[in-house]
């Protein structure tokens, strides 16, 4: 049986390929999900952007609801002030990896907390659309604790 993993991305996202390349990179969320769904046809993909936190919960939920084995989250600027996100992470107890594109403790010292490591099996950034694959990685590997 596949693997269900959720792959979650928060405000700006969208705007990848147009919005800071030099931080970011010239590759478009479309074009992410596109090379992670090829490199792993293994697993099977629910892929979620949006700019507003409650949709995020609601898709968190989603995940819990179907029975998903794992969630790859890039909450953007959430990262660093979603209670909300956090409590929805720790609520569905869904093995979780947080992901970055840029490296966020070289970035601006508000970006350096963050509100879902506590709750998220690991943490990668700095690789940018690596991040996501070293993540899904982990999960296609072996089925996290």
């Amino acid at each position: 049986m596949k693997k269900k993993l959720f792959v979650i991305n928060g405000p700006n996202l969208n705007l990848l390929g147009e919005r800071e390349p030099g931080i970011y990179g010239s590759q478009t969320l479309k074009q992410i999900n596109d090379e992670i769904r090829q490199a792993f046809p293994e697993i099977d993909f629910i892929f979620v952007q949006s700019n507003h936190e409650g949709d995020l919960v609601d898709a968190i939920h989603q995940a819990f609801q179907k029975e998903a084995d794992g969630l790859v989250i890039n909450a953007g600027a959430y990262t660093h002030t979603s209670i909300a996100i956090r409590d929805a992470i720790s609520a569905v107890k869904i093995p979780a990896i947080e992901v970055h594109l840029s490296n966020v403790f070289a970035r601006e010292s508000f970006r350096h907390t963050s509100l879902l490591s506590p709750v998220c099996m690991g943490a990668i950034s700095g690789f940018g659309a690596r991040s996501y694959h070293l993540a899904v990685r982990v999960f296609a590997d072996e089925r996290p604790q």
